[in-house]
This record gives C-alpha cells, structure tokens and sequence, in this order.
C-alpha cells in the first residue's frame, strides 16, 4: 500500500508544479526595454539604458530588456527565482524567434535577488560571462542600495560581454582561454566601445591638448542644446571649449541627427524564448 502512495505521489507531482505555473501570473510589458515595477529607476538612468539597448537592436538585432520588481511574490510565485525569470521571458518573447538570443536583466527589490535570463540560442558558457557581470557590475552597487548606478553598469556589462560577443559570432572572455583569442576578443571589445562611446572619449582627449592662449593643459567641452531634434528634423546644438587656467573659450555649432522612434518597429519582442540558461546574484 505505502509503494502504491508512494507512486501516486509521484505522478501527481509534475501535475501540480504545472498548476503552480498556471497559477502564476506574470506582468504585461510596456515597453520592449525598460519595465520599471518596482519605480527605483530615475528618468536620466532610464533614458541612457534605453539607448543603449535600442541602438543594440538596431544595429544587431538583439533584444535586452530591463525588468524590476518589488517581489515576484506579489505575482503569484512561490517557486524559485530562476523558473520566474524563465517563465516570464517566454510569456514575453524576448529575442529573436528564430536565433533566440533575447536578454533579461531582471531585479526583485525586497527579495533581494536577480538574474540575468538568456535565450535559448546561447550556450553555457555564456552562463559564465552572466555571473560575472553580475558579480562584478551589478552587485557591489546593489550592496550599497545604489540600484540605479548596478544596473546601468550591468546593462553596459552585459551588452559589451555578451550581446555583441553573440552579434560577432564568437565565444565569452573565460578563465585559460588562448591568448590569441582572447587578444582577438579584446581588440574587438576595445573597437565597440570606442564607437559606442565616441563623444565622451572625444571630449576626454581634449582635456589634454593644450590651451592656445595660455599653453596650459586641462580644457574641458560642454553641450548646450539649442534646437532639439525631432524624429524627422535634426537639432543644433553650441559646443563649448574653455581652458581651466585662463579665460579662453571658443564656441562651435554642432548638429543633433534626428532622434530615433523607440516605439515603431520595436513596440513588440520578436518571440524568443529562454531554456534556463543565464545566472543569479543575491545581496
């Protein structure tokens, strides 16, 4: 009789985790990059991360969205933080239905948790690189309450270590691997980022040239927007380039390109779905 119970219970339960995710009701998305539940993203943050998730869709095809909570208890789930994220990035359908390689950068306030969730289209070892740019990026600011700072750092991580890692064909930065290949990776992470962060480096080399009124080294640029640009009209904008020793100052006209729509062609995820992989972090 207790191996007849015993076999029934083991029948029944598959049944009730089924029913258990059935149960579980997952948040509809208003946007394809930034889900702020739990409200602790200021409008700056949340306007840069944007950009830099919008730009990697549209110039690689790879859909990265931030996700926060206050508890994935308030949505019904009583199971573990991994099967949430996993089962909301496939009710969502992040990533590309056929290369599956969606990312969800997602946060549980009073839990105390998050996770990094990928597509299915990427291997194990990118689980690897998801842990340490938790570990490394995102938690040491998590520890200090600073949220909005540890998940900026870690969308940047997270695009640079393994959205165009995937977008180049090639494997993530591991512990033993060739050196030419990681010299390869490495000159290939130096080249994006330096496109991606042109302006900043650009005005960061200038603080080096040296003034030509006074010979002294330390000018510094400032933006000042004076027509903004619209979806279809590009803005102009005054550069402005002072010397920190004297009173030089000389200003340029420069033009803003025409803004780009976040909400058109990018409105909806393109029907990914997530097989577990990826990796968690705790504070």
């Amino acid at each position: 009789m207790r191996n007849i119970l015993f076999t029934f219970a083991l029948i029944l339960l598959p049944l009730s985790l089924v029913a258990q995710e059935g149960n579980r009701e997952f948040p509809k998305y208003t946007s394809t990059y930034v889900n702020d539940f739990a409200d602790f993203l200021p409008a700056d943050t949340r306007s840069r991360i944007t950009e830099k998730m919008y730009d990697l869709r549209t110039e690689h095809g790879i859909e990265m969205t931030v996700a926060t909570f206050s508890s994935r208890h308030d949505y019904g789930d009583h199971g573990s933080l991994e099967r949430f994220a996993t089962g909301l990035f496939n009710q969502w359908g992040v990533g590309n239905a056929d290369r599956n390689d969606g990312i969800l950068l997602l946060v549980l306030h009073k839990d105390r948790e998050m996770r990094i969730e990928l597509g299915a289209g990427y291997g194990r070892e990118y689980d690897w690189a998801a842990q340490q740019v938790i570990d490394d990026f995102i938690l040491p600011s998590f520890r200090k309450d600073e949220y909005a700072v540890g998940i900026e750092a870690g969308v940047n991580a997270t695009i640079r270590e393994i959205a165009l890692v995937k977008a180049a064909g090639g494997e993530p930065a591991k512990e033993g691997m060739d050196l030419v290949a990681w010299a390869i990776s490495a000159g290939f992470f130096v080249f994006m980022v330096l496109l991606m962060f042109r302006r900043t480096i650009g005005d960061m080399i200038a603080s080096l040239y040296a003034c030509p009124n006074c010979s002294g080294r330390g000018l510094r640029r400032t933006r000042q927007v004076i027509k903004a640009a619209t979806e279809t009209l590009p803005g102009k904008g005054i550069l402005t380039t002072k010397c920190n020793f004297c009173d030089f100052r000389d200003d340029s006209d420069y033009t803003i390109s025409p803004t780009k729509s976040h909400n058109s062609s990018s409105s909806s995820f393109g029907g990914g779905s997530s097989s577990g992989g990826g990796a968690s972090g705790r504070w």
